[in-house]
């Protein structure tokens, strides 16, 4: 059975960067707000106090984030910029195709088009570049909004947002997990197959690889 603690670490591992406030905890487990915020505190401690823990609380504004602790930063740095000098993943095309075409949109957003959880690929996206934050969503918990960068349209050789290829369309992109074996030209070449050309098949079995190591 599920502690009290588990309940509240399990909450603020799935909101991810967006975080959550006191209320959607108090609202998610059914406990009182004093109670979430001495579990809140108890979990705080449990961190600080564990050496072997990576984890800390981060409160921002009414937000509260699970984050890795600072003496991690330069390991975790190194992690998500060592693809820099290599070409995208097939999961961070796919995710950068839905953000250029759905843009701005939310991580959950994103989530749900493509049936498993992109916030790694998301940061990695975010340290190359590729993508910034273009504000927060006017609905409950306030999730950020991903764009595109202009180093995006320099990657790709294009001059504005406009100059997207109209072969994938948003509408395309909400199907995309509900199609198999269909060639999607997310960046369409001249009379030939583009080097980003992928099946359904492959960005979903590529999709949860990564997410799973």
């Amino acid at each position: 059975m599920q502690n009290s603690l588990q309940q509240i670490e399990g909450l603020l591992f799935v909101a991810g960067d967006e975080g959550v406030t006191l209320a959607e905890l108090a609202a998610a487990t059914n406990f009182l707000k004093p109670a979430v915020s001495g579990l809140l505190d108890e979990l705080s401690i449990k961190y600080a106090e564990d050496k072997s823990s990576a984890f800390e609380i981060l409160v921002t504004d009414d937000h509260y984030q699970l984050v890795t602790k600072s003496a991690l930063s330069k390991t975790i740095h190194r992690y998500l910029t060592a693809p820099l000098t290599t070409a995208l993943s097939q999961a961070s095309l796919e995710v950068l195709a839905i953000i250029a075409y759905k843009q701005p949109v939310t991580r959950i957003e994103v989530d749900e088009i493509r049936g498993v959880q992109s916030q790694s690929t998301i940061q990695k996206l975010l340290l190359r570049d590729l993508v910034t934050s273009k504000g927060r969503a006017n609905e409950p918990g306030r999730p950020i909004l991903y764009g595109t960068t202009a180093y995006f349209l320099n990657y790709f050789g294009l001059t504005n947002i406009d100059q997207l290829p109209p072969l994938v369309t948003a509408e395309a992109l909400e199907s995309l997990k509900n199609q198999q074996d269909v060639v999607v030209p997310l960046i369409p070449a001249e009379n030939k197959q583009s080097l980003f050309d992928v099946t359904i098949a492959d960005l979903t079995k590529e999709s949860e690889n990564n997410e799973e190591k």
